[in-house]
């Protein structure tokens, strides 16, 4: 029986290509959703088979053909309500092919599955059918669709024991928490901007300007606010044009796909990488970077010709004069903003160009503050060289997230910290007047400021030392390479130091260039770690995380090493970490295809999929407690820091999985 079963599949394979010259696909599917109130629906996929074709039912079949298969994967916040149902029964009746009894529709069917929403924002629904069709002829290979459902929140969110509605906003301030830092630090580098050679002198010069030509303060504030308001603009509209138009193009998936690539792809990242190093040597006097001086002639001609548009096109001028001290800011913002939601890009190149402007508006409405301003002098140069050591710091993380997306093993983690050390005490010499530049000035004595900075920079390098001997250096999780990748620990007797020891994490799928942190056990792939949970009877730690993950890493140094998480972990979970932003490509056999034909071949993009379509969240860290059995536990946690918060968290997947159980 199980070699005919064989021999027909292979003969509707050998048929599909010439059966798909004479006939299209002869089931055609539509949608809806049925609203029954208190944020139940009905969500109905219909399929009207061509005459003289059949659709098999849902089985299922040992040996037999292929049964309609329906799979719900629903996000957060819905819960289904019973199993799917068909609107008609099945004809039933002897196959003598198969040698069975089977059942098919024909003419028309509607599947319809039953859910309740419980959350009080909107959430999705991804349905995925797959059937075979056959006639008195032949059977047509089977295929698959999916279907989108996105459903509305319902006043006041869940009801039961906890309101998953509360812990949902719950979620998404703690995703929101993530976004905070970005934008502070963006708020920063505008302000640090405005200290640069590039920018400084303009500040009273166009300030004066609007005030000598308006005719009236008032216009002239009028003017200086409009000046604040095209610098704004012309750093954000740019970004936000991008992002529109990849978004019509195709969906927020593709924008997303945009960010993933410039935030994890070698090619984007050693670009910065080599960027921030020619900025760097810029900064400390090698040479200076200017736009094409015929850009900036034009720019400036037409400021000349006066009103609204000569103002525009004066903010036009500072935006390219400034360039050769803005440009880095401005791309390390937007790389770093790239690895949150797709609109976090706009948001904080509005903030640092809001921050880059705001005193242009200030003075103007405030114009006896110029007078306390410092006069340009050596001071400005300082800030300049200061800025270029920064420069070298943070552009070895563009080269550490190509190294580690891409297993090159070429930027350990003792290596970096060994070249912070050796640049930030160089920042230390320099403020402490013992090593100077071409364009610097002669200090006849330090200040006293610059003896505060250069006490703070050294401090910060003896802090940096006990981590290339093993120290973790929490503060700067975030932006060093990983425990991992250190080669030895001289605190532990000098072993190298190993996430996998575990013996139980020898020969897991992945595990022999992917790590878990401090010493835990676990899984990178889902079905293996699935697996395992059901033969040790526990529940499972879902850990979406990326290589370029700021937070994860700080979650995984400042969280997961607390000692109680650690047991709980240990002892009560299996983890499952998928990284979705690994490049390693996978064999064909487990390569994924999408309904669009698309193929994803490496580990990292398969990983980032399943997360988008089964979960319908695309930012990492992201946890989710589940059963053995791939069943959600409790709502699911983004990026926090919050320790008890997270012991609780585990806590309440443990208790509901027993309580289950």
């Amino acid at each position: 029986m199980r070699l005919k079963t064989l021999l027909l599949t292979f003969s509707a394979f050998l048929m599909a290509s010439a059966a798909s010259a004479q006939i299209m696909e002869p089931v055609e599917w539509k949608q809806s959703t049925a609203d029954l109130g208190d944020g139940v629906y009905d969500l109905k996929m219909t399929a009207t088979i061509e005459d003289h074709f059949h659709m098999y039912d849902m089985g299922p079949y040992v040996d037999g053909p292929n049964a309609t298969t329906v799979t719900v994967s629903p996000t957060p916040g819905v819960t289904l309500i019973d199993g799917v149902t068909a609107s008609v029964k099945p004809v039933r009746g002897f196959d003598s092919g198969f040698g069975m009894e089977v059942g098919y529709f024909e003419k028309s069917v509607t599947f319809t599955q039953r859910v309740k929403v419980t959350s009080a924002d909107d959430v999705r629904v991804r349905v995925n059918i797959e059937w075979q069709t056959c006639n008195d002829d032949t059977c047509l290979p089977p295929t698959d669709e999916d279907f989108f459902f996105k459903l509305s929140g319902v006043e006041g969110g869940q009801a039961a024991v906890t309101t998953a509605a509360t812990k949902e906003q719950v979620r998404r301030l703690e995703a929101e928490s993530s976004i905070l830092s970005t934008v502070i630090a963006a708020i920063l580098w505008g302000f640090a901007a405005l200290l640069t050679p590039c920018v400084f002198p303009m500040v009273p010069m166009t300030v004066s300007f609007f005030m000598k030509s308006s005719g009236s303060k008032s216009k002239g504030r009028f003017m200086a606010s409009f000046y604040g308001l095209s610098i704004i603009a012309l750093y954000t509209l740019p970004i936000a044009i991008i992002i529109l138009v990849t978004y019509l193009a195709g969906g927020d998936a593709v924008t997303a796909d945009i960010f993933n690539w410039l935030a994890t792809h070698w090619i984007p990242n050693i670009i910065f990488f080599l960027v921030f190093m020619i900025f760097a040597a810029s900064f400390l006097g090698a040479f200076e970077i200017v736009l094409p001086s015929s850009l900036v002639n034009k720019s400036d001609a037409k400021a000349d010709k006066g009103g609204l548009v000569g103002v525009f096109f004066m903010a036009l001028t500072l935006v390219l004069v400034s360039f050769s001290c803005t440009g880095p800011i401005v791309g390390s913002i937007l790389v770093q903003s790239t690895q949150g939601e797709i609109w976090q890009p706009i948001l904080t190149m509005l903030v640092f160009s809001a921050a880059f402007a705001l005193p242009f508006t200030i003075f103007a409405f405030f114009p006896s503050l110029l007078k306390n301003l410092p006069k340009s002098g050596g001071w400005l140069n300082s800030v300049k060289v200061v800025l270029g050591f920064i420069e070298l710091a943070l552009g070895l993380k563009f080269l550490s997230v190509a190294d580690q997306t891409y297993h090159w093993g070429l930027l350990d983690r003792e290596v970096y910290i060994a070249l912070w050390i050796v640049i930030f005490s160089m920042l230390g010499f320099y403020l402490l007047g013992k090593l100077r530049f071409s364009h610097d000035s002669d200090e006849p004595y330090i200040k006293v400021k610059r003896l505060f900075l250069a006490i703070i920079t050294f401090a910060f390098v003896v802090y940096l030392i006990p981590g290339m001997f093993g120290a973790p250096l929490k503060a700067l999780s975030g932006y060093l390479p990983p425990m991992h990748t250190h080669d030895f620990n001289l605190m532990e007797g000098g072993r190298a130091i190993s996430s996998n020891g575990n013996s139980e994490a020898k020969g897991k799928k992945y595990s022999d260039f992917l790590h878990m942190p401090h010493g835990l056990d676990g899984f990178f792939d889902y079905e293996e770690g699935m697996a395992y949970a059901r033969k040790a009877g526990k529940p499972v730690l879902l850990d979406f995380s990326g290589h370029g993950c700021v937070n994860c890493r700080e979650m995984e140094a400042n969280v997961w090493s607390d000692k109680e998480v650690l047991r709980i972990l240990g002892d009560e979970y299996v983890i499952i970490s998928l990284y979705v932003d690994d490049k390693k490509e996978l064999p064909q056999s487990e390569w994924v295809t999408l309904p669009n034909g698309k193929v994803l071949k490496t580990l990292g993009k398969i990983n980032a999929n399943f997360q988008t379509t089964r979960f319908g969240v695309n930012g990492q860290p992201y946890y989710i407690l589940l059963d053995n059995e791939g069943r959600q536990l409790a709502p699911a946690r983004g990026y926090n820091l919050n320790v008890k918060e997270y012991i609780d968290f585990l806590n309440s997947g443990v208790a509901k999985y027993k309580e289950i159980k």
